[in-house]
């Protein structure tokens, strides 16, 4: 303790005061946000999050789960060393098989890290040997959107090992495809113009809940009189707060996009010199929505043919109007041709050409890292003289269970928890089960895919790392520095990939970069908006927008289709596409109903379920912590009471919610939120659940007709009354 010494020679003791810093940090959850954050350390311990206020678009508030950040970064459930399985999978901490957990020791060995990648890259070796490197598969997505620690090193490591590649296409790729077939890019409206809005739809949006940062700039163009349509199966928090909320039957929207469609067309309302100077396609279009007039739509999508012509006819002439599109739209059979047709509305009606107008769902297209500089893809494999084959991770089910030439041995999860998320529950654990399946993940905590897992990895938070943050629902770039050595003995995923191409002897430079030419090497790109952006103007500017247009600051609205500009083939607004129809689909756009769905195949499961997510989850992420569990009610079904009568259920009794997939047992609770025909149930840890199980034993691997995304929404179940949850 320093001291000093006063003139009569006592020592005085003098308290030393505690080191204290604040370190901007962004947020690098699965979220459009990609919040400024500052974090408060005192004497290396974190003390103290919050939002940083110079933020243009978070302005200083956080969402009530990344708010309690600190329970999650210090929890005494976090995964704090390597680990090695010594009981059989299926069993580990939270989910014995008799209910009761099982002590850690009886089911982990501490092991070191020298220990945990020797054995990791002998057993690739061993696979490798005998049945080639792409019998070894990685597993990742959206547990950090951070440019470095997302994708980068992991990429590196896996193409130079010659691994099976993951196609990524869990979540948002049908929309996106979608979107690209019409735009030709990932751009829409910026949030900040939303307060010059005067009609802004919600469609499959639940803002209030899972893209809260909007909100605000809503509020405020409502104050000044703008008008706010939601447009979604459930009764969300944003739909509660519409002034006009259109219940719309699950999988149905994009026969209402064309819908509307048929009616602006029809009444003139649509731009015909912005239509003549930005787009290819119109005539074909104006044909096509002749066969989707209101009455006839209004069968599928349960919405009434007078509320469809009112929406048309208050979309096209109330200006400036805007729609917020999120993903729940592209999680059915026909999602991506769904997002096709919603994208042709502002380009019909020429609204974005106006501040405050347009479309958003996600802005990332604008930022156009250096992915090559991130990811490096040409390196060669020793051994593979072809490309690797791409398994979808949506199938992951069929891939551990049927894939041959070879089969699947070993499985590398990082960044994902696939025995949560996964569609067909039931076979992806089967898969998982497998004595001959060497599974590793890299983790914070004990999740369901950790109960299957051989080696556990100990993770860092975005606390204990470095990064940079790009956003898909804003236009500013981030430098996320470190705010916290890691705990225990952590490890960002760029050191755990480093180590083990370090051990498999790969000694490419690539792999020797640091975190800083790794964000140098991102920066280095040949996309204008990036221009004058470098990782020392972030480190003394927090958040810095992408530079529109051409000058180191401006502050004027982005509109990125105002004079055309689209980035398609044809350099114009596709509402016929070529692509499109190499693909067997129609050109321009249509609507099938789903097969699961009322309106598909004759079945004997005739409810629609919704697998929700969670308003204060993220996906699988932090449904763990216990503040955030106090926050959501889960184990509940949603029914609408006409469907609850006639099964003899009431609220609060036990179901089974089952089809020919596997069963699931919860609450009802019988309300309004969902009309009848739908039932609806939250996404949550099946560790946490009855029977270790959760909605996803449900759902199927069925693949949606553009991306080859997962259809999550495209479920039929049948209801009946239980005695007792088993």
């Amino acid at each position: 303790m320093p001291f000093v010494l006063d003139a009569r020679f006592h020592f005085i003791i003098v308290r030393a005061k505690p080191m204290k810093k604040v370190v901007h940090a962004a947020c690098p959850h699965d979220c459009p946000d990609a919040c400024g954050v500052l974090i408060t350390v005192e004497d290396g311990r974190a003390t103290k999050i919050q939002g940083d206020p110079e933020h243009p678009v978070t302005r200083g508030f956080l969402c009530a789960k990344v708010a309690k950040y600190l329970e999650r970064v210090y929890s005494p459930d976090r995964v704090m060393y390597p680990m090695r399985r010594v009981a059989a999978k299926g069993i580990a901490a939270g989910a014995a098989s008799a209910g009761e957990s099982p002590a850690p020791t009886q089911v982990w060995q501490r092991i070191t890290w020298d220990e945990a990648l020797d054995e990791i890259t002998a057993r690739f070796r061993t696979i490798t040997a005998e049945f080639g490197s792409e019998a070894i598969l990685p597993y990742s997505y959206g547990g950090t959107l951070g440019a470095i620690n997302g994708a980068s090193m992991d990429r590196r490591f896996f193409g130079r090992l010659g691994a099976s590649q993951l196609e990524r296409a869990i979540c948002s790729a049908a929309g996106e495809a979608g979107l690209i077939s019409v735009l030709g890019v990932k751009l829409g409206t910026e949030p900040e113009q939303f307060v010059h809005s005067r009609y802004i739809i919600a469609w499959a949006s639940n803002i209030h809940g899972n893209n809260v940062h909007l909100w605000p700039f809503i509020e405020e163009a409502r104050r000044k009189g703008a008008k706010l349509v939601v447009i979604d199966p459930y009764r969300t928090r944003t739909a509660a707060c519409a002034d006009w909320y259109l219940p719309i039957n699950p999988g149905t929207d994009g026969a209402l996009a064309l819908a509307m469609m048929h009616v602006i067309i029809a009444e003139d309302l649509h731009d015909a010199d912005y239509v003549a100077k930005y787009t290819l396609g119109f005539d074909e279009l104006r044909e096509k929505v002749k066969n989707y007039p209101p009455e006839r739509v209004a069968h599928w999508t349960g919405i009434s043919a007078a509320d469809i012509r009112k929406l048309a006819h208050e979309y096209a002439t109330v200006r400036p109007a805007v729609i917020r599109l999120n993903y729940g739209v592209q999680r059915s059979e026909g999602g991506g041709m769904a997002t096709r047709a919603i994208a042709m509305l502002p380009c019909i009606t020429g609204s974005w050409k106006e501040v405050g107008g347009g479309l958003q769902m996600s802005t990332s297209g604008a930022f156009g890292l250096n992915k090559v500089s991130l990811t490096r893809p040409n390196l060669k494999p020793d051994g593979l003289h072809h490309p690797p084959r791409s398994v979808n991770m949506v199938e992951l089910g069929k891939a551990l269970n049927t894939l041959s030439n070879p089969p699947v041995k070993a499985l590398f999860v990082y960044g994902s928890n696939p025995a949560a998320v996964c569609p067909n529950h039931n076979e992806v654990i089967r898969g998982l089960k497998r004595p001959d399946l060497f599974t590793v993940v890299h983790e914070q905590f004990f999740t369901d895919t950790t109960d299957y897992a051989d080696i556990v990895l100990p993770a860092t938070t975005f606390f204990e790392h470095k990064d940079l943050q790009t956003a898909y629902g804003h236009y500013y770039v981030q430098v996320s520095d470190q705010a916290i050595e890691p705990l225990g003995e952590c490890r960002p995923n760029v050191e755990l990939f480093r180590a083990l191409a370090a051990r498999m002897g790969f000694n490419d430079s690539c792999f020797n970069e640091s975190i800083d030419q790794m964000i140098d090497g991102a920066l280095d790109s040949s996309n204008p908006w990036l221009q004058g952006i470098t990782r020392e103007r972030l480190q003394r500017e927090p958040q810095v927008r992408l530079n529109f247009s051409g000058q180191s600051e401006t502050s004027e609205p982005f509109l990125p289709f105002a004079g055309g500009n689209f980035h398609t083939p044809s350099g114009k607004a596709e509402l016929y596409s070529e692509a499109i129809k190499a693909l067997g689909l129609d050109p321009v756009a249509e609507f099938a109903p789903p097969e699961e769905s009322r309106h598909g195949a004759r079945s004997a499961f005739p409810l629609e379920l919704l697998g929700r997510k969670a308003d204060n989850f993220l996906n699988s992420s932090f449904s763990n912590l216990t503040s955030i569990q106090a926050m959501e009610e889960i184990d509940i079904l949603e029914i609408s009471s006409t469907d609850a009568r006639t099964r003899g259920i009431t609220n609060g009794d036990t179901v089974k919610v089952f089809n020919r997939r596997g069963e699931i047992f919860l609450k009802a609770r019988v309300d309004g939120a969902v009309q009848p025909g739908v039932v609806s149930a939250k996404l949550n840890w099946a560790k946490l659940g009855a029977g270790f199980r959760n909605i996803n034993v449900l759902t199927s691997e069925k693949l949606s007709d553009l991306g080859n995304s997962a259809t999550f929404y495209s479920v039929l179940v049948e209801v009946e009354s239980a005695e007792s949850i088993p």
